[in-house]
């Protein structure tokens, strides 16, 4: 029978069953990230992984750290499978031998499923990052190779809340480049956002309704701030540079004379 989880292992898996509960039952009622990281005393990052996850048991093996261990290993434990070799303690050794640094209860937890399976194993693919899932759903579709579109359409097959998040990236960043984002066009969006169970996305239209104005006017006007904003920017760059060392008509003539 499968080992059951070390002590240190279980409080793992309590203390990320309770964070996903608070964080989702924060996010439910459209807490910001950054305002449920300083509620629950975490970092963004973690609210966010939290937040985006599709259910608690996605949190728990990273919680335990045990399929990390043993992902870089899993081609070779396989292939000694098919060829015959069983032996949870041999395979061990032979891992271990090329490096592999975890228990044999590791090992013998990943074997035990093979075992009873009748048919040949076979070496998992190699999941995309974060970084890559994010940069495939917010890149325009006609600047992905061939094989980005493939494995984005797979991500979006196997999973209904990510296929919801890229179909709502898309449709915003349409209003963006095309200059449609009417007031209109924007509530309807927002609505079908707020109508899935997407956290993360919630948060995004909860800003957006905070200065709805202001968006309305980005997503449809041909203007820019970006000349203001540069000047802001290097006005600053000015100011910092001579900090705590000159005063405001100093600063008044450097500005002037940098133009």
């Amino acid at each position: 029978m499968p080992d059951q989880p070390s002590e240190e292992e279980c409080r793992l898996i309590i203390r990320t069953r309770e964070r996903y509960a608070a964080v989702r039952e924060l996010a439910a009622k459209d807490w910001t990230i950054s305002a449920i990281a300083r509620k629950l005393r975490l970092s963004r990052p973690t609210v966010r992984r939290f937040a985006c996850a599709e259910a608690v048991e996605d949190l728990l093996t990273k919680a335990t750290g045990r399929s990390d261990l043993l992902t870089p290993y899993l081609p070779y434990l396989i292939q000694r499978f098919n060829d015959g070799c069983t032996d949870a303690a041999r395979l061990t050794r032979e891992i271990q031998a090329h490096g592999y640094q975890g228990s044999p209860q590791t090992v013998r937890r990943y074997l035990h499923p093979l075992r009873a399976s009748a048919t040949a194993a076979h070496a998992p693919s190699s999941a995309p990052t974060i970084r890559e899932a994010t940069r495939w759903i917010t890149r325009r579709p006609d600047r992905l190779t061939p094989d980005e579109q493939a494995r984005l359409a797979d991500l979006r097959a196997r999973s209904p809340r990510l296929d919801a998040t890229a179909g709502h990236v898309a449709a915003f960043a349409q209003m963006m480049t095309t200059l449609t984002g009417t007031a209109e066009n924007l509530q309807a969006w927002m609505a079908a956002v707020d109508a899935d169970d997407l956290p993360g996305l919630h948060s995004f239209t909860h800003g957006i309704r905070r200065d709805l104005n202001a968006v309305v006017n980005g997503l449809t006007l041909p203007h820019s701030s970006g000349a203001v904003e540069g000047n802001v920017t290097r006005v600053k760059a000015l100011k910092r540079s001579r900090y705590g060392r000159a005063n405001f008509d100093l600063l008044r003539k450097i500005i002037l004379c940098a133009h």
